[in-house]
């Protein structure tokens, strides 16, 4: 592992990027809150797999953005951001049925590109996460059921070992549309059809081609999974949203 940390004579290493990235898009998406207390560097050097120094540098990095600060003896926080900066990546709330739709069909177009990248650039700390969200649903779906939360947590693990901020930004500012999708679809896997079992098939290809590094076959598992789920959500029945 390369640990090596940047310095004004050197650019960042690809860990010290990867995990501040991956921190600034869970401070732009909300999910660590202004004024909320980060995990401490050993917290979050074992979630990123990397080693404290990476952690110190890329938390450097986020105090020199202005997105943290600390406090003597009480750890690092978040900083509030004002709101006419606008630098945090938001979309208005799903208020219908085409606002799902219009979500499935930027999903096809984005995370077909998280499962390519991530199958190029994951790591083992990568693996695990995304091991650990399909084992959760493997688990629900031999209860004969399905959690959202468990599938947004997939989903969103591939789109954290695509080491682009881009995508996770997208992904976690979308976090509640793709959610109301999701709980849909359950929905439609709990009917007389069923097709739990099937779904999760779909999920454990995703997983074998990231974890066998095939990022042409991940990128197509993917796009099959989610045209898939748009199909049974909408039984082919697709709105016109033509202008």
């Amino acid at each position: 592992m390369d640990d090596r940390i940047s310095s004004p004579m050197h650019p960042p290493s690809p860990l010290v990027q990867r995990v501040h990235h991956q921190l600034r898009a869970r401070i732009a998406s909300g999910e660590y809150a202004a004024n909320s207390r980060l995990p401490g560097e050993h917290d979050l050097a074992a979630l990123y797999g990397v080693s404290r120094p990476i952690v110190r540098d890329a938390l450097r990095r986020l105090r020199d953005d202005g997105l943290i600060f600390s406090r003597q003896g009480a750890g690092t926080y978040v900083r509030g951001v004002e709101p006419e900066q606008g630098n945090a990546l938001a979309f208005a709330p799903v208020g219908t049925i085409a606002d799902v739709q219009r979500c499935y069909e930027f999903r096809l177009e984005v995370e077909p590109a998280n499962a390519f990248y991530a199958a190029k650039r994951r790591n083992d700390a990568a693996i695990a996460a995304i091991e650990s969200a399909l084992e959760l649903m493997r688990d629900t779906t031999r209860a004969h059921g399905h959690r959202e939360d468990a599938d947004y947590a997939f989903h969103m693990a591939i789109a954290e070992a695509s080491n682009n901020y881009f995508f996770l930004s997208s992904m976690q500012a979308l976090r509640d549309h793709i959610n109301v999708g999701m709980k849909l679809h359950g929905l439609s896997l709990l009917g007389p059809a069923g097709g739990l079992v099937g779904v999760l098939d779909e999920h454990d290809a995703i997983f074998a081609a990231i974890r066998d590094r095939n990022g042409e076959l991940a990128r197509d598992a993917m796009r099959r999974h989610i045209q898939g789920s748009c199909d049974r959500l909408f039984e082919g029945r697709m709105l016109d949203l033509s202008l």
